[in-house]
């Protein structure tokens, strides 16, 4: 396993929004402090649970820009950089690496389709050429439920092959555990992370180099207590919390979670095409959460 900054549990943190959809700083850069400080060893910004595809370029380089202005550790921060654009995956990758955020998380390409094995390498390859004198670590982003594009264990391989240490690792949103422990059998040098907390013990342990977890938003205590110390206990409660979302919609869930530990309506606020939880999903929600033991902070 590597000696890169990035391990252990890592939240997929939230972006609050305004009422016309604009990053909410103030509000992010709280939720961020509150989370490095209970229990995360990290934080993705600007990846799915941040809703990362949904706002413009010059969104993102702002919040970016804020994060590093705000003095926030970036040796603990991975950011999301794909898009479907070629151009502004390196932009974004670029101005990552120009500030020094500890890695950079890419999504395949993802509008067109079918895509050879090397047409991806030639786009990791943009981002790999532009980003050489900075050299931020590349992680590459599963999500082919979504992006509708697999990193295939021949596609990492050829990767790794091609552009050697840049590739750091994998974040696997798959849930397939047999293909995330296949992709960290490749190489020593790949760190791979699977998205569910229920691998944290198993973690410690090396088998991966951590978790990146949408629901590290709300139950990071938990999480930390079971990478951190071997707790089952915690590790039980935090995979509990995360099961309240079954057949919900997950980031609009959080967002719920968040604004009601708060009594923060505001944190409810999605961008389009995602909306707020309706008020029978929200019930189901808070319904589940009561009958979990609550987080000690």
């Amino acid at each position: 396993m590597s000696d890169r900054s990035l391990r252990g549990v890592i939240a997929a943190i939230s972006t609050p929004v305004d009422e016309r959809g604009e990053p909410d700083i103030e509000r992010l850069l709280a939720h961020a402090r509150y989370l490095l400080d209970h229990g995360c060893n990290g934080l993705n910004l600007l990846g799915t649970t941040g809703e990362a595809t949904s706002f413009s370029l010059r969104q993102r380089l702002s919040v970016m820009k804020a994060v590093a202005d705000a003095g926030l550790p970036l040796a603990r921060f991975m950011v999301g950089t794909g898009a479907a654009s070629v151009t502004d995956a390196v932009a974004l990758t670029t101005a990552a690496a120009t500030v020094g955020f500890a890695g950079a998380l890419i999504l395949p390409p993802f509008y067109y389709k079918p895509v050879t094995n090397e047409g991806i390498a030639r786009y990791i390859g943009a981002i790999a050429d532009a980003t050489a004198q900075h050299d931020i670590p590349l992680y590459l982003y599963n999500f082919p439920a979504l992006s509708g594009i697999t990193y295939t264990p021949d596609l990492v391989s050829l990767l790794v092959a091609t552009f050697g240490h840049r590739i750091a690792g994998l974040k696997d949103s798959s849930g397939d555990l047999s293909y995330a422990r296949t992709i960290a059998g490749l190489s020593s040098t790949l760190d791979v992370f699977p998205s569910n907390e229920g691998v944290l013990i198993e973690a410690r342990g090396g088998a991966f180099a951590g978790c990146i977890s949408a629901t590290a938003n709300l139950n990071s205590v938990d999480c930390g207590r079971a990478f951190q110390d071997g707790d089952e206990t915690a590790l039980a409660r935090a995979v509990a919390i995360r099961a309240i979302f079954d057949g919900l919609p997950l980031v609009p869930g959080i967002k719920h979670v968040i604004a009601s530990r708060l009594g923060d309506p505001a944190w409810r606020n999605t961008i389009a095409p995602l909306m707020s939880l309706p008020p029978d999903e929200a019930a189901i929600v808070q319904e589940r959460l009561a009958a979990i033991e609550p987080v000690s902070a």
